[in-house]
């Protein structure tokens, strides 16, 4: 007897499912488990939501999310760090922030585990980009390098002392020698 294949996970389906620890995401009619993030992961995550926020709450240019779910072009993403323009942050009718963001990053980034093949989180940015995101970082901390995706599907590897790209209007000036020093703690 051949038994009938399930159908294909759809967004809906996916969103009614309990939450899991990590986050799970969906993607190409796929439920996946992000890893768990740990301490270099960590690190650049916080380390990076802070230095955005510096430079881009005061002037209300935009705002960086860590691990917030978006929905939009038929997924679910978790990006380890996801930053909106602020006039894009979704609101409620009363004005506060909503708890559902049905809308894509201006800037998504993610940052590789260890034994973490790139596949997946290259998957989301390029999704990101098809949906207008403005940029893309895939940040590896094992080979010190950052990829960035633009919003052409533009993809250049930058390394060392490189100035990265970040969105346009925000005058953030970050190399990649920047964001892995964060991870040399003073004694």
């Amino acid at each position: 007897m051949v038994q009938a294949s399930a159908p294909p996970l759809t967004l809906d389906a996916f969103l009614q499912l309990a939450e899991t620890q990590p986050a799970s995401e969906f993607i190409n009619h796929q439920a996946i488990q992000k890893p768990m993030p740990q301490g270099e992961h960590s690190l650049i995550q916080v380390a990076l939501c802070k230095t955005i926020d510096q430079v881009a709450e005061p002037q209300r240019i935009a705002k960086a999310f860590s691990e917030l779910r978006c929905i939009f072009g038929s997924a679910a993403i978790v990006p380890d760090v996801s930053v909106f323009r602020w006039r894009r942050i979704p609101r409620t009718s009363s004005g506060r922030i909503a708890n559902r963001f049905e809308v894509h990053p201006d800037w998504a980034i993610e940052i590789l585990s260890p034994d973490q093949a790139l596949t997946r989180p290259l998957d989301k940015l390029l999704h990101c980009a098809e949906q207008r995101s403005e940029l893309g970082w895939l940040i590896d901390p094992e080979a010190e390098s950052i990829l960035t995706l633009s919003a052409e599907s533009q993809i250049k590897l930058f390394r060392g002392s490189q100035v990265l790209p970040a969105l346009s209007g925000l005058d953030l000036t970050l190399s990649v020698d920047d964001v892995f020093n964060w991870l040399h703690l003073p004694d």
